[in-house]
Parts: structure tokens; sequence; C-alpha cells
């Protein structure tokens, strides 16, 4: 019977200003990975003095894109194999066990994905289509890359493989705050308008009107937000402002 070759996991973080997750986020890769990679967009906050208590790779690039900035770090990795990890998610006990399996046991098929629990404002959120939230996570960078623009980026793997769900959730630390998720909406509502502008989508009064309110009640009703309480109101309602302002901010002169 052929030896069983446990493989080198290197895990892949990128930051930017990140000094309230980055500590929960390493600490929780302490003996899952064999090395780890922080390629940081040149922080201005205590981002990089809190990654140097810790034995990582730390390297400053310029950024571009969520995609891009992605595809360069893992190329920064020793290993082929890449846990891609953001700093505000944490690795906790479950997955953990999950994960050291396949570097014992290492598949044909290495490419897996997880669920993720999200935390918003202390509170952890079980509906309003924020969970499972299934993202790839771990794979072989020779089979996978990174691709998209402006603000969503998704993993394309060269082959037609499933990918492997593992047990255990990966916690997601969304917002520690109201006025975090205001900024964000602001921030990421403008990235989504030249999105749509850039492939040619114009201002349209009735979607003004109608996504808000439609995407309130799908979140709220239909996804039964409304069972995560005040949390899940407040989702609703800022994910309709959202889907108002990338509205608006399609208006020529409205940016």
């Amino acid at each position: 019977m052929a030896k069983i070759t446990p493989i080198s996991l290197s895990a892949v973080i990128i930051t930017k200003n990140e000094e309230k997750n980055i500590r929960r986020c390493l600490t929780s890769l302490q003996g899952i990975a064999d090395e780890i990679i922080v390629v940081d967009s040149y922080s201005t906050d205590n981002t990089e003095n809190i990654c140097k208590d810790f034995k990582i790779t730390f390297i400053q690039h310029q950024w571009e894109g969520y995609a891009a900035t992605k595809n360069w770090a893992n190329q920064q990795a020793s290993s082929d194999f890449i846990f891609s990890i953001d700093a505000d998610e944490e690795v906790p006990a479950h997955l953990r066990e999950s994960i050291l399996k396949i570097k014992a046991v290492p598949s044909d098929n290495f490419a897996y994905e997880m669920k993720r629990l999200a935390n918003y404002c202390g509170q952890w959120i079980h509906h309003c289509g924020w969970y499972p939230d299934t993202k790839p996570r771990i794979f072989d960078r020779r089979e996978c890359k990174w691709e998209g623009d402006f603000v969503h980026e998704r993993l394309v793997r060269s082959n037609q493989k499933p990918w492997q769900l593992l047990k255990g959730d990966l916690n997601h630390y969304s917002y520690h705050s109201i006025s975090q998720h205001l900024q964000k909406i602001d921030n990421f509502s403008s990235l989504a308008a030249q999105q749509r502008v850039a492939k040619g989508k114009k201002f349209s009064m009735l979607k003004l009107l109608f996504a808000p309110p439609f995407k309130f009640l799908n979140i709220y009703i239909l996804k039964l937000g409304f069972l995560d309480g005040l949390a899940g109101l407040c989702i609703a309602m800022f994910m309709s402002w959202h889907h108002f302002l990338r509205e608006i901010k399609m208006r020529k002169g409205w940016r």
C-alpha cells in the first residue's frame, strides 16, 4: 500500500486596516496552517504591528482589486495548497478538526468549501439569506483562480470536479457596529454602481422605487430575517438602503 503523504497548507490573507479582526484570525490558524501569508495594502492602523506578534510572512502590496490582489497573494505562498481566509473570519474547533483530517489524508479532488456563520454586532445570524453562505476556501492554486472586479470576486476551477463540503462552520465577524455597516454600504454601493454602469446599464426610476422595498421583503419575510430579531430587521433595512444607493448613484452627476 502506498504511503499517504500529508500536505503542507499555506493560509493566505489580504488586509487593509484590519486591527479589529486580524489577531483573532491569526490565532485561529495556529496549528492548522504550515505557513501564513499576509498581503497588506498599506494599512494605516495597527494591523502590521499585530501581525508582528505572530510567526508569519507580512508583505505590503498595492491594492489591485479583490480578485487580482488575492491571485497575487496566492503566488507568494510556498505551497500549492491554499487556505484563502479573510481577516474577519475565524476557524473554530469543529472546522479545525475537519481541516486537519484533509491535510493528513488528502483527496485527489483537493477543493473544499465551507459554510460561514456571520456575527452581526455580537449576534449570530441564522437567517436573512446569510446562512449557510457556502464559500470555497481550500484549494490547489494550480487549478483555481480568482475572477471578478469592483466588488465581488469568485473562485473558478479549471476542471469540472465538484467542491467538497467540510464539516463545521467558518465564523465570519461581518460587522462590529451599525456605523461600520453604513460605511461599507456607502462604499460598496458606489463600487456596485460603477460596475453596472461599466456594463452599460442605466439609471432607472422604476428600479429606484421598487428594488429597495422588494429587497427588504425578500430578506425580512421570505428569508425569515424576522427570526433574527432586531439584527434581522437592521440587516433587511440596510440592504434595502444599499439597493437605493446603488440605483441613485447610477444617475449621472449623483455619484
